[in-house]
């Protein structure tokens, strides 16, 4: 009985491809008194990898809380293994408002003792005794009642790129920090005030509307389905946006853009920009907003000193951070006094510039390139600018245009012009070759190669 993963994400991404169906990227939760949660995590695990449902899973004694990766004719079918749970029979599923293919590659399910960290003990109030939940409409006439505060329970990193006109965005790491900084914050205001609140998918708010509500403030409410079914309902029923920018998600895409309004600004030279990127340098994997001119600067890095340090040999790079917390904070979510133009906290809504058309249009509707993987990055020569691959299936061609893909590299065509096959120049590499080409850009050993085989209209 197979209860774990047994394919790697590269892997997974290949079958994806081969299969050259949709997929949906969704999530859910539920709180839920759950007696055994690693049954229960079992269960799912056998259900969903029957379906070839992938993502990231928190189950615990308190509920469950998801981000998946579903196909889009098992949608389904995966609908019904939640209604075989009285607790998930109904559930909402927050559909992604874009959709990827690749935002999951992996099925993990893990068992917490929380399916959010919140730091709070449940045994001290009524988790159940919630805020009211407000729809889309109702929450933008609320947002417009000047009796009203609004918070967003979302991270620093989160609010940045967007929020809601007039939030208050606090500048905190995680969930749990922002619960006493808002309470002490409006304790003046329990009586009289409308507290509203907002989180991505809801899940927060359903505990910190319970907390509040016991910390004495009267009128609570919160966004039903949190942004992700707001941006979805205001499409449907073409309802004004009241949220400004783009809804940070945790899949690679890190982001959906839910209007065309850039109110962040690139790190590191302070152009308008709200693409997040994860730092290059392993020993760092900062989370930070980078323009496309840094991006290509910098080749992924927060700072010179990863810049430096990526291009050290892999034995020297494992050596030096061995035992060390080098470069920035490792796996921090993007505070760095190498950020020169990081802000959070009392964030404006100032938009600084327009997201063009290509970026703002449904990913469904962009060109899909239809490609075959032949295989797989093996080393950069940074000095002289030469890739190499190690060609696992099919072959290549001078002239082949192929596209080079990988999560820090993201994706990249060029024409093949020469190619260096086993230690010799040739016209073709098949299968088992080892071959080198000039790049203009660094690859890594998560990098994929593909042969483009043609592109269609979605």
């Amino acid at each position: 009985m197979q209860l774990y993963n047994t394919l790697s994400a590269e892997e997974r991404a290949q079958l994806i491809d081969e299969a050259g169906k949709e997929r949906l990227t969704l999530s859910f939760y539920a709180y839920a008194k759950i007696q055994d949660p690693k049954q229960f995590r079992d269960e799912l695990f056998i259900a969903w990898n029957a379906l070839d449902a992938l993502g990231r899973i928190y189950v615990a004694h308190e509920g469950i809380n998801a981000q998946m990766s579903v196909p889009a004719d098992q949608f389904e079918a995966f609908r019904t293994t939640l209604e075989a749970y009285d607790f998930m029979k109904g559930i909402r599923l927050n559909v992604a408002v874009e959709q990827d293919n690749h935002s999951f590659l992996k099925l993990t399910i893990k068992v917490r003792n929380k399916i959010v960290a919140d730091g709070l003990n449940d045994e001290t109030f009524d988790v159940t005794n919630k805020g009211i939940h407000l729809k889309a409409k109702e929450f933008n006439e609320l947002l417009e009642d000047p009796n009203t505060i609004v918070v967003d329970f979302r991270n620093h990193y989160e609010s940045e790129v967007g929020h809601f006109e007039g939030a208050i965005t606090p500048d905190v790491e995680n969930f749990r920090e922002s619960l006493p900084i808002i309470n002490n914050q409006l304790q003046d205001f329990k009586e009289d005030k409308n507290l509203l609140m907002y989180c991505t998918g809801g899940i927060r708010c359903e505990k910190a509307s319970a907390y509040f509500k016991h910390q004495g403030f009267k009128n609570v409410y919160q966004l039903e389905g949190g942004i992700i079914e707001y941006t979805r309902q205001i499409k449907e029923e073409n309802i004004p946006s009241k949220f400004i920018g783009k809804n940070f998600v945790f899949d690679h895409r890190l982001g959906e853009r839910i209007t065309d309004d850039i109110i962040a600004q690139c790190h590191q030279c302070g152009k308008p920009c709200d693409n997040h990127t994860n730092c290059a340098n392993d020993a760092c994997h900062l989370l930070f907003i980078q323009c496309d001119e840094c991006k290509a600067a910098m080749e992924n890095c927060c700072s010179t000193e990863c810049l430096e340090t990526i291009h050290l040999p892999w034995e020297q790079q494992v050596a030096l951070r061995k035992g060390l917390q080098v470069g920035n904070k490792v796996f921090r979510k993007g505070k760095s006094e190498a950020l020169k133009f990081k802000h959070s906290g009392d964030l404006k809504t100032q938009t600084l510039a327009k997201a063009t058309k290509a970026e703002t249009k449904d990913i469904r509707q962009k060109i899909k390139i239809k490609k075959t993987l032949i295989g797989k990055a093996e080393h950069y020569y940074s000095k002289s600018k030469i890739a190499q691959f190690l060609i696992e299936n099919n072959g290549l061609s001078v002239g082949d245009k192929v596209l080079i893909s990988g999560p820090t590299t993201g994706d990249q065509e060029i024409t093949v012009t020469q190619i260096f096959v086993n230690g010799n120049f040739s016209d073709t590499a098949a299968a088992g070759d080892q071959i080198t080409f000039e790049l203009p850009f660094r690859v890594r050993l998560s990098d994929k190669l593909y042969k483009i085989t043609g592109t269609e209209n979605a």
